[in-house]
C-alpha cells in the first residue's frame, strides 16, 4: 500500500474506557469494533512477537514508545500462526519501513489480519490512567463514534477475569516439533530427551530453545488428560504460557495435580513451566492466584534469583500472579520481582518440578534467564 493510498483511508476512531475517559485519535488497519482489556507494554521494540503472542488474547495493547513500525513486519519474526491482540494503540505509526528483513508494513499486517489499531493519541496519558486506576475494560472502534455509547458499551464488555481464553488460543491436534534457533540446528533433539510441551498458548520461540538445548518436542493441547500426556513417554513436561485468568482452568490444574503426583512417584518425570504454566502449576501445589493491578509487560523487568542473589533482567507479560503466602511448605519461592516483589518464580524442595512467572524464551528481550532451557535439560539426563 502506497502511503498515499494509506494516508487516504484513515479515520477517526476512538478508544473508550469502563470509566469514563475516551481518546479520540486515527484509525489505521481493519475497521470495525472490538472490545478488550487495555493493557500497555512498555518495549522499545519487539512488536511483532507482540502481536502474535497469545497470551495477548483478549487484550488491546498500547506500546509505549512513541513511534511503531519503523522496521515493518517479516517472516520470521512471528510467535504464533497469526496475531492475537484484540487492538493495537500507538502514538505514532511509521510511515516507511526500512529493514532488509522486512516483508511488509504493519499497516498492511494488520489489514490483512483484521486488526484494528489507533494512533495519534497521548498514549502517555492513557498508560497514566492505567497505572492510577488499573487495566480497564474498553472499546476500540471506527464506526461508532458516539462517547455515551462506546462508554456504555466497554462497561458491558466481558473482560478477562473468570473466563476461559486457553481454549480459544490453543491447537486441536498433537504436533511434533523440530525448528531450532537457527538453520544449523533445526535438525537437533531428533535422539535427546522427549519433552511433551502443554500448549497453552505457547510462544514458538519456547519450542526452539528446547530443540536448541537437544531435545525433541511433542506439541499436545493444553486440555489434554495426564493419561494421554503420559502415554507419550514423556522424558520431561512443559507447560506453557497462555492469556487470560488461570483460575477457571480447573481441570488443567486437575491434570497437573496428577502429574506432580507421578513427578513424586517411580517415574520422576521433570516439569517446567513458564507465565500461565507457573501460575497453573501453583494452583496445583494448592496456592492461590490473583490480578494485578496493571500488570508487567515489558523487556527490562529486574527479577532476583533467591538461590544465587542475582539480578536478571527479564521479558515478562502478565495480568496475574501467585500469592506467595499460600504456597505449602515443600514448595519455595525461587525468584522475585524487585519492582513490586511479586511472586516470580518456584520450586518443588524435593522433587524436579519448577516454574518462572516471567519469559526466559525473550523474543523479543534480553537473554539473561536462558540458562533455565539448560537446567530442565539437566534435569532429564
Amino acid at each position: 500500500m502506497s502511503r498515499e493510498a494509506s494516508d487516504q483511508m484513515r479515520m477517526i476512531a476512538k478508544l473508550a474506557l469502563e470509566d469514563g475517559t475516551v481518546f479520540t485519535g486515527t484509525g489505521f488497519g481493519a475497521r470495525g469494533e472490538i472490545d478488550g482489556e487495555v493493557v500497555f507494554n512498555t518495549s522499545m521494540t519487539g512488536y511483532q512477537e507482540i502481536l502474535t503472542d497469545p497470551s495477548y488474547h483478549g487484550q488491546i495493547v498500547a506500546m509505549t514508545y512513541p513511534q511503531i513500525g519503523n522496521y515493518g513486519i517479516n517472516d520470521e519474526d512471528s510467535e504464533s500462526r497469526r496475531p492475537w491482540v484484540r487492538g493495537f494503540v500507538i502514538r505514532e505509526l511509521s510511515r516507511r519501513v526500512s529493514n532488509h528483513r522486512s516483508s511488509g508494513s504493519l499497516e498492511d499486517y494488520l489489514v490483512e489480519n483484521q486488526i484494528i489499531g489507533l494512533e495519534g493519541i497521548d498514549t502517555r496519558a492513557l498508560v497514566r490512567l492505567t497505572r492510577l486506576h488499573g487495566a480497564m475494560k474498553g472499546i476500540l472502534s471506527t464506526s461508532d463514534l458516539d462517547d455515551t455509547s462506546l462508554i456504555a458499551k466497554a462497561k458491558a464488555s466481558p473482560g478477562l477475569v473468570g473466563r476461559d481464553l486457553v481454549r480459544e488460543v490453543m491447537p486441536s491436534e498433537i504436533s511434533r516439533w523440530r525448528l531450532g534457533l537457527s538453520a544449523a540446528t533445526s535438525n537437533r533433539g531428533t535422539d535427546g530427551p522427549h519433552v511433551v510441551a502443554l500448549d497453552l498458548g505457547m510462544k514458538w520461540n519456547i519450542l526452539r530453545h528446547l530443540v536448541e538445548t537437544g531435545c525433541s518436542v511433542t506439541v499436545m493441547p493444553g486440555s489434554s488428560p495426564a493419561e494421554a500426556i503420559l502415554e507419550e513417554k514423556p522424558d520431561g513436561i512443559f507447560i506453557s504460557n497462555g492469556p487470560g485468568d488461570p483460575r477457571p482452568l480447573v481441570e488443567t490444574t486437575a491434570t497437573l495435580r496428577a502429574l506432580v503426583r507421578d513427578a513424586a512417584g517411580s517415574r520422576g518425570i521433570p516439569i517446567f513451566g513458564i507465565c500461565l504454566g507457573h501460575q497453573l502449576l501453583a494452583q496445583a501445589f494448592g496456592a492461590r492466584t490473583f490480578k494485578l493491578k496493571f500488570g508487567h509487560r515489558g523487556v527490562n523487568h529486574p527479577v532476583r534469583d533467591e538461590r544465587s542473589g542475582k539480578v536478571e533482567i527479564t521479558t515478562q507479560n502478565h495480568g496475574f500472579a501467585v500469592d506467595p503466602s499460600t504456597l505449602p511448605g515443600d514448595i519455595e519461592p525461587s525468584h522475585l520481582n524487585l519492582n513490586d516483589q511479586t511472586n516470580e518464580g518456584l520450586r518443588h524442595k524435593t522433587l524436579p518440578v519448577f516454574s518462572v512467572q516471567y519469559h526466559p524464551e525473550s523474543a523479543a528481550g534480553p537473554h539473561d534467564s536462558r540458562y533455565l532451557f539448560d537446567e530442565f535439560r539437566a534435569l532429564m539426563n
